[in-house]
């Protein structure tokens, strides 16, 4: 089957709206380097849409009514938005939903050291990285800080020009022949991605401690020399021992009242510094961390935002977690989305109905928005070209994920597929589809299969990147607005029940 590049269907019109989205996608990928920056901002930007708040209306006891905005914030690292349709809950929910976590390097709890005159931080890679691409790069710290007596310090350092940054030191290449003959997963080891803080001594010069006097009548001039210089020595380390950790200590608490022990209770995100830049030069790509799977969660949530009057009840879903397997309370295989939903069919029928809830959820259609991997013919040997996905190609569904043999795979139906196919039709919005590379090449997951647990139909639908989990990822603008686009006609168009 022959695919269409998108941008040779565009015009001019089209060409201006696609750049200005990729313009407000830039601000939204700089601004959204974490899980909890990632929700503010998106907060901010649906309030100002008229969105409210789910635990007031609960409290008020609210009616809600076709054309309501609601969402919900669990742990300031996961939200869930809800448009009020105009059919019955129990026909279902039109679904969109993505992650907002990317790989990086997380602050340990006791993490501050000191070794021969540099500070350092020690850290845990969180998701699936290449440990290599890590050093020698340009850092900066994100996150928050919670003290003991109720306040939270939050932390961007590294962003601004007039920031520090901070970075992680390799072997220089002169002495390198042994790391240079290791694999490629222990050229740099784990806990070698300790963060280089500082370097210079904090010291308090003080009167030195009188010592007895020792009767050196009987040393030579040059054993006395010897006892001299030792003593000095002595005195020098005691002022440099500790000295550069020592001065790390006195910044942070002047500068944001942090103590030592506050790292206990800190959760502080180690990511790339810098903008998001357009590549090429024609413009057509943007270079930048964190595409996966900001590349489609803002989309999404925008879709929600932009989508005209709607039959169906919209949500759109952006999870924490999914980047280590979508485990504990802010990941989609906690229980806080099925809360949402129950407290919302509460809401627009007057009581809490069960049979209404299960009904809405079976009944409800997804797109689990997710990245997928871009054809990259440096490396072609790893794709199988025919069922690939291509940068400017457009939105990528892939009806199964998984690895080997579509393990831990959500695996679409035909039925669905061929019905989110009519949707993306009838809207003129072109699309591919794909597999994450060849069989048995590797593989991955996303939120998808979790979802399908409520039996709803879902199938994965995103956006192709290049060097994906890296620090610099790629897409292409024409396949983030065509996603726009894909994502509003979904949530105003798809009806699919399960017979």
């Amino acid at each position: 089957m022959n695919k269409k590049n998108v941008w040779t269907t565009y015009n001019r019109t089209q060409l201006k709206e696609c750049d200005k989205f990729a313009e407000k996608y830039k601000k939204f990928l700089d601004n959204s380097k974490t899980e909890r920056e990632a929700i503010d901002t998106i907060v901010n930007e649906i309030e100002a849409e008229g969105y409210r708040e789910l635990n007031k209306l609960v409290k008020e006891n609210t009616k809600l009514k076709k054309g309501d905005k609601v969402y919900s914030v669990w742990m300031n690292k996961s939200i869930v938005m809800f448009k009020i349709g105009s059919e019955p809950l129990e026909k279902g929910l039109n679904i969109l939903g993505a992650h907002i976590d990317s790989p990086r390097l997380d602050v340990k709890q006791n993490p501050l050291y000191e070794d021969n005159g540099l500070a350092y931080l020690d850290t845990h890679y969180y998701g699936g990285i290449k440990k290599y691409q890590f050093v020698t790069i340009p850092l900066a710290l994100h996150g928050v800080v919670a003290k003991k007596d109720g306040t939270t310090v939050i932390l961007n350092v590294g962003e601004d020009e007039d920031d520090p940054v901070f970075f992680i030191s390799d072997i220089l290449v002169h002495l390198a022949s042994e790391q240079m003959g290791k694999k490629a997963s222990s050229v740099i080891e784990g806990e070698a991605l300790d963060l280089v803080i500082g370097n210079r001594p904090f010291v308090i010069e003080g009167k030195e401690k009188s010592e007895d006097k020792k009767d050196d009548s009987k040393l030579t001039e040059g054993e006395q020399y010897a006892v001299k210089a030792e003593k000095e020595e002595k005195a020098e380390a005691g002022k440099l021992s500790g000295a550069v950790r020592r001065g790390i200590v006195a910044l942070l608490y002047d500068l944001y009242g942090i103590e030592e022990e506050d790292f206990l209770s800190a959760e502080l995100e180690i990511v790339p510094a810098g903008k998001s830049r357009d590549a090429g030069f024609d413009r057509s790509m943007v270079l930048g961390y964190g595409h996966d799977d900001r590349v489609c969660a803002y989309p999404s949530a925008v879709a929600l935002l932009e989508a005209g009057d709607l039959k169906r009840t919209g949500c759109c879903i952006l999870v924490d977690k999914e980047e280590i397997g979508s485990a504990g309370a802010t990941g989609m295989k906690s229980r806080f989305f099925e809360n949402a939903v129950a407290e919302i069919v509460a809401l627009v029928n007057g009581k809490y109905d069960e049979l209404v809830f299960r009904r809405c959820l079976a009944n409800s259609s997804m797109l689990s928005s997710d990245v997928s991997a871009a054809f990259d013919p440096c490396y072609a040997s790893v794709f199988e070209k025919k069922n690939t996905a291509y940068l400017g190609f457009g939105p990528v569904f892939n009806k199964y994920t998984g690895s080997r043999g579509k393990y831990a795979s959500n695996d679409a139906n035909a039925e669905y597929i061929a019905a989110v196919r009519k949707v993306y039709d009838d809207a003129n919005v072109l699309f591919q589809t794909a597999e994450l590379g060849k069989v048995d090449a590797g593989g991955g997951g996303t939120i998808a299969y979790i979802l399908a647990e409520y039996g709803m139909n879902v199938i994965d639908s995103g956006v192709a990147v290049l060097n994906m989990h890296s620090p610099c990822e790629v897409i292409s603008k024409a396949d983030l607005y065509e996603s726009l686009r894909g994502y509003i006609a979904f949530l105003e168009n798809m009806d699919f029940c399960n017979e």
